[in-house]
């Protein structure tokens, strides 16, 4: 009795013999059917003949394709992909002979080992908040700069170093203008020649150096008809501007003063002074003045050769040597009690005391004191200059400035009020 076997054949194929037991013909059959085919699947075609296209595994049941990738659910999606490649890869191979040969996989691979990344440093920068008013002066001649992440060398100092400066000027404005939009760069510059063995007092004296002589050569790129000095002496070099700097670091803070712009810290509820006012009866100042030739006469107050009320500042060449421009330096470690800095002109310090400052800006901070309200159209805010990275710095500088002016200080009030919480 003839035996007849079932089976698919193509044209380029020949019928294979039949088995000789139903068990043989099954396994034949088996072998045909292994590979179950998806619908959705693209299928691509190779010499006349369909064959799957293993991109992507879905559920398949052991008694299926016993032979195939195990555990196929999402958690090893990635493991059936490169299951997949190596398919097609062995059936390119194989393709003369139309077979396709799956590599057995008995369990879930090992996970890739972890990818060192090396972190990323944020422009992590001290919030702060800053107002400058004209007052009950003629003429704005305050100037206030502040530039976070100024200067950044490497990864050791995250955030990089923030600048703030505050700059008083007398006689016009032209020089702590200038002051406002070169000494940040003059000082970036001292701290890139000399960051691999930095010295702050040397790096910020170098600065203020330079500045000096900056603003001394170029009065008369900066004169322009509205400017009033150039009424005041041919040469223009009756004009000047005090200056009070401070560069924040994550360890330090580093103040720089010329002048009677002050600098104060909050630390553990306590004012802390990082300046001394540079006053001609100051008795240091006192005894370098008349050192150098010149004398104090007291005039409304003490003033070098009854002029100036200050024994230091930038510019002013008609007063050299007797007014310097040398400042004094101070570095100050940060701790955790730090609280605040506040960076200010005389407008302010002439009328508030620095424990008074310290606690309205520490109040302001934690929350307990009132916004301070807006005025518009009252004589004594004209000319008002704001910014800010953060609410309650901004409320702080500008109930500070409210208060001088309350108190009557006849001067432009500038202040910066600068948080130093590590927590917030």
């Amino acid at each position: 009795m003839a035996e007849i076997c079932c089976g698919f054949v193509s044209e380029s194929e020949t019928a294979a013999p039949c088995e000789p037991n139903p068990r043989a013909a099954r396994r034949r059959r088996m072998e045909i059917r292994r590979f179950k085919f998806i619908a959705g699947v693209s299928i691509s075609q190779e010499n006349g003949r369909k064959r799957p296209r293993l991109d992507v595994f879905t559920a398949v049941s052991p008694r299926d394709c016993e032979n195939a990738v195990e555990n196929c659910g999402m958690n090893g999606v990635q493991q059936h992909r490169s299951a997949a490649e190596d398919v097609e890869s062995d059936t390119n191979s194989n393709s003369s002979s139309g077979r396709l040969s799956v590599q057995e996989i008995s369990g879930p691979s090992e996970p890739p080992a972890p990818v060192l990344v090396e972190p990323l440093f944020l422009d992590q920068h001290p919030k702060f908040g800053m107002t400058s008013v004209c007052g009950r002066r003629r003429d704005m001649e305050d100037a206030v700069a502040i530039h976070p992440s100024f200067f950044r060398r490497d990864h050791q100092t995250p955030g990089g170093l923030h600048f703030f400066g505050v700059y008083d000027g007398h006689g016009c404005s032209h020089v702590a203008k200038s002051c406002k939009e070169r000494m940040h760069e003059v000082v970036k510059e001292e701290l890139e020649n000399g960051y691999a063995s930095i010295e702050w007092k040397e790096s910020m004296e170098r600065s203020f150096s330079r500045m000096d002589k900056e603003v001394l050569v170029g009065y008369e790129a900066v004169l322009n008809p509205n400017c009033r000095c150039e009424l005041q002496t041919p040469q223009c070099d009756a004009v000047g501007s005090t200056a009070v700097v401070a560069i924040v670091t994550p360890e330090k803070i580093v103040v720089a003063n010329c002048g009677d712009s002050r600098a104060v810290l909050s630390r553990n509820r306590k004012a802390v002074p990082l300046s001394t006012d540079h006053k001609p009866d100051r008795p240091d100042e006192l005894l370098r003045i008349q050192a150098a030739g010149g004398r104090v006469i007291y005039w409304d107050g003490p003033r070098v050769l009854g002029v100036l009320a200050m024994s230091r500042a930038i510019g002013d060449n008609y007063l050299k040597p007797y007014v310097i421009s040398e400042p004094e330096v101070t570095v100050t470690d940060r701790t955790d009690e730090d609280e605040c800095l506040i960076l200010a002109s005389d407008g302010l310090w002439d009328v508030v005391s620095s424990d008074t400052a310290c606690s309205i800006a520490r109040m302001c901070l934690g929350g307990q004191a009132p916004s301070p309200p807006v005025s518009p159209g009252n004589e004594v805010n004209e000319g008002v200059a704001g910014e800010s990275s953060d609410k309650a710095c901004s409320d702080a500088s500008m109930l500070l400035t409210k208060l001088a002016l309350a108190r009557n200080s006849t001067d432009n009030v500038s202040v910066v009020v600068i948080d130093l919480r590590r927590d917030t």
